[in-house]
């Protein structure tokens, strides 16, 4: 295979020095090939982060099939398995159109959107649908199923063998409602404006700085819109430095540290909380069984536009 030099900026997803560096390096075509996000030309232009998982084969090809083919009767085939765990996506999305109210447009912005599903499904009920991720990756997928209404992706079954998926976009979705980028949750760009409801699902213990990013939503909720999390609160050091969690040292409770990091401003009050579960398959016999804590917040205040 012929090579593509490639000059890209990579940041270190723990980015615990926050030192961004700058390198260059050299890729062979096949290995951006092999990346089922990467079959448009414009992907081989994209900037690859060191150190994210989320950039990996393994990750894209999981969260397609955790996206989009939950709904295949052998995703989950098992008697007495966790049926009610499948299709968060669908789920979560249905839980934020129960908080719009009032005159149109009505804006979402779906932080963290990995692969785009629940964004796609926000834009079933909300006319302006923002979905922003770190991951490039993620990102090249959205927008190659906005485009396309469809990809192809393989499903890990056992060992080294896989089978083909289609992941694909329902005809009733007007894809054209959304819009899709790369960024940086811990610092989201302000000219893409306030929302209705801002959804930040499985996202916090994932950041280096879950508090910047839950101060930013005094902002980017308009008065009387709505903040919805889920975190399954999986701290790991990787990925947020000790000194930055929530909760989970020292006898404090991750659910205490995220309402005072919430409503601490008095911008915020609680509305409703419980646990939303999910499910991901990693292989026919393996899944990851998860319940996240769930809480919706509203935003203090009139909406006056």
């Amino acid at each position: 295979a012929g090579t593509i030099n490639l000059s890209v900026t990579m940041h270190r997803l723990a980015r615990l020095s926050s030192v961004a560096l700058t390198r260059t390096q050299t890729f062979t075509s096949s290995k951006i090939a092999a990346l089922p996000a990467c079959r448009s030309l414009h992907t081989a232009k994209m900037s690859l982060q060191a150190d994210n998982i989320y950039e990996t084969d393994k990750y894209v090809e999981e969260y397609l099939a955790f996206h989009y083919g939950q709904a295949a009767p052998d995703y989950m085939p098992y008697e007495g398995g966790p049926t009610a765990a499948v299709d968060f996506n669908v789920r979560i999305a249905d839980e934020c159109a129960k908080y719009i109210s009032g005159a149109g447009p009505h804006r979402a912005l779906d932080v963290g959107c990995a692969v785009g599903r629940a964004s796609f499904e926000l834009a079933k009920s909300f006319d302006d649908v923002v979905g922003i991720d770190f991951s490039q990756a993620f990102v090249d997928c959205c927008n190659q199923l906005k485009a396309n209404g469809s990809m192809p992706y393989r499903r890990l079954d056992e060992g080294a063998n896989y089978s083909e998926h289609i992941a694909t976009i329902e005809g009733s979705v007007d894809r054209q409602r959304t819009t899709f980028l790369q960024g940086d949750a811990c610092a989201l760009p302000r000219d893409i404006g306030q929302f209705d409801v801002v959804l930040l699902a499985n996202l916090l213990c994932r950041l280096p700085s879950p508090q910047a990013c839950l101060d930013s939503m005094s902002y980017f909720v308009k008065p009387g819109g709505h903040l919805i999390t889920t975190s399954p609160f999986s701290w790991l050091d990787e990925f947020t430095h000790k000194d930055n969690w929530l909760g989970g040292t020292d006898g404090k409770s991750s659910r205490d540290g995220l309402m005072a990091a919430v409503t601490g401003s008095g911008d915020f009050e609680l509305l409703h909380e419980s646990s939303f579960p999910f499910l991901i398959r990693e292989h026919a016999r393996k899944y990851q069984l998860v319940f996240p804590h769930f809480a919706v917040f509203k935003r203090k205040g009139k909406d006056t536009q």
